[in-house]
Formats: C-alpha cells, sequence, structure tokens
C-alpha cells in the first residue's frame, strides 16, 4: 500500500508565502516612495529601494515586521538581523543602528512597525491571566524570533484595514490586543511581561534610561542614581547593561552624539557648540568620540549627510 505524506505543512507553508507577499503588496501600495510614514497613529511603514548606511536612531517598544529585504540591528556589541521569516521585538527606548541589508528598485525593502504602549501589554497580561514573568532569564531589550503564522496572518489583518476607515476604527483595537496577546505567547512573550510592567530591577532600569533620556546633557553621577533607585552601584550596572547592553556611561554618550549630530544637521550649528550644548566642554573629545562613532569627524560627516539629502 502507497503511504500518502501529510499536505497539512505544505499548505501552512503555502498560506504564510502567499501572506507575506499579500503584506509586501499592502505596504508597497500604502507608500509608494523611499522613505517612512505613519498611516496609523503607531503605526509605521518604511521602503528603501537601495541598501542604505548604518542609521543611528532611538529604538521604541514596537514590534516590526518585513515584508520584504532584510534589516541588521546593532545594539552594543550584539547584532540582530532579521528578514520576512522573524519579527524583531523591542521594548525599551534605547539608541541603536539601524542599517537596511537587502533592496533593490525590483524588490524594495518594504517594512511595518507597531508601537506597543505598556498599558495595552498590562491590560492584555490581566485578561490573558498571565501575570508574572516564568524566569528570570534573558531581559535584553531587543530580540529577533520567528515569525510564525498565527502572528503573521495578525499583522496582514493589521494591514489590511489601511484600505478600510470605517473597519479600522472598530477592529484595529482588536487586532492590537490579538497582536500584543500572540506575542506574550510567543518566543519572546517572557521578556515583554518582564520588561512592561512587571516588578523585579527591570522596571527600575527602564526608571534610569528614561532620567538618562531626560537629562543625557548634564553629569552623569551613577552612586546617586543608583541609590535613588534603591540599588548598589554594582547591581545597578549589572542589571542596565543586561537590559541596554551598554554601560549607563556609553548609553548617555550615545545619546549626547546622536543628539549632537541632529542639532548640527537641522541647527546648523558648529561642532564646538553643539559638543557644549549636549555636554561635552572639551571639543577635542567631542570630536573624538563622535569620530568613534559615526566614523567621520562632526564636520565631514555632517557634509557627508547633506550631500547624500541632495541627491
Amino acid at each position: 500500500m502507497e503511504s500518502t505524506c501529510n499536505p497539512l505543512p505544505e499548505r501552512r507553508e503555502h498560506r504564510a508565502h502567499a501572506h507575506r507577499e499579500e503584506l509586501a503588496e499592502r505596504i508597497a501600495q500604502a507608500i509608494l516612495e523611499d522613505g517612512t510614514v505613519e498611516p496609523l497613529k503607531g503605526l509605521h511603514l518604511n521602503r528603501s529601494s537601495t541598501p542604505m548606511e548604518p542609521l543611528h536612531g532611538v529604538s521604541k517598544p514596537s514590534l516590526c515586521v518585513i515584508a520584504q529585504g532584510s534589516k541588521e540591528v546593532l545594539l552594543g556589541d550584539s547584532r540582530y538581523r532579521y528578514d520576512p521569516a522573524h519579527y524583531l521585538l523591542a521594548t525599551v527606548e534605547l539608541p541603536v543602528v539601524g542599517q537596511v541589508l537587502e533592496a533593490s528598485a525590483e524588490r524594495p525593502y518594504l517594512s511595518l512597525r507597531l508601537e506597543l504602549a505598556p498599558a495595552l501589554v498590562g491590560s492584555v497580561m490581566v485578561e490573558a491571566g498571565h501575570l508574572s514573568a516564568r524566569n528570570q532569564g534573558d531581559v535584553r531589550a531587543i530580540d529577533v524570533s520567528p515569525l510564525d503564522a498565527n502572528l503573521l496572518d495578525t499583522v496582514l489583518r493589521l494591514a489590511r484595514l489601511l484600505d478600510s476607515p470605517a473597519e479600522e476604527r472598530v477592529l484595529r483595537p482588536l487586532i492590537t490586543r490579538e497582536i500584543v496577546y500572540r506575542l506574550l505567547m510567543g518566543d519572546q512573550g517572557n521578556r515583554l511581561r518582564h520588561l512592561a510592567l512587571l516588578g523585579g530591577q527591570t522596571d527600575r532600569i527602564a526608571e534610569a534610561v528614561e532620567r538618562l533620556r531626560r537629562d543625557f546633557n548634564q553629569p552623569l553621577r551613577i552612586d546617586s542614581l543608583a541609590r535613588e533607585l534603591g540599588m548598589s552601584v554594582s547591581g545597578f550596572h549589572h542589571h542596565f547593561k543586561a537590559v541596554t547592553a551598554m554601560s549607563p556611561l556609553q548609553f548617555q554618550k550615545q545619546l549626547r552624539l546622536q543628539e549632537a549630530r541632529r542639532i548640527m544637521l537641522g541647527e546648523s550649528l558648529d561642532a564646538a557648540s553643539a559638543g557644549y550644548r549636549v555636554g561635552y566642554d572639551d571639543a577635542s573629545q567631542f570630536s573624538r568620540e563622535y569620530k568613534r562613532l559615526f566614523g567621520q569627524p562632526p564636520v565631514r560627516d555632517v557634509e557627508r549627510l547633506r550631500e547624500a539629502a541632495r541627491r
């Protein structure tokens, strides 16, 4: 008797392929030129027809899904590459470096990023009855996991609302809650629970991140900050690096240099003035650290960015 193979996995793969193709089509229709748009509040679409140079920015708590192409995100010394078969989950605002790796005019890079509000995550946690993290393992604020069929299907249904404003008003809250639920039930559920709203040290690190972001141009006093958070200096260092992949000083330095780059571009400020604005008293130190992060001295880097923008 001839055995027959199970057609179910093949059908699932065919359906997943069709969903990825449809997601790419819908994103391409919603953003016709290279760049980023926010067609719905908290939903960002990105398109690029060419691979890009590394771009410095600040991550926000978000789900990131690629419909076409691939991208790499650098957090500290850790690299996270993802593509249409994987999703990236970011759970804390952190300075990161992102780079689109695969893109062409024929098959542009197309992606979707959905911001995740901590209050929404907490609400879904309560409703699902998952109020505690399963363990105290890795709490790194960014990671990549395989994009399973259920999560892909939910993301596609969210993208379909771009063409249905009337349905969007009613269905988007339901679909967004389902996305959060599937993330909580997935590979990174423990990370999302632990980082979003739970106790332990992570909520204190989240508070420290917020303070450093707000007061990035002020002198960093680790002992005072640790004491205010109810932590030892060594414990604060350990937990901060576990979440952010950086020391507090490295974190502050990246924030300062990114802000200096922004104001030199946007306000035509000279390097010395920009460095002083973000907290550097020594112009030569500012130039050295700027070159170490961005690869070129401040003036040359800004000129290159302006020239690229004029093309």
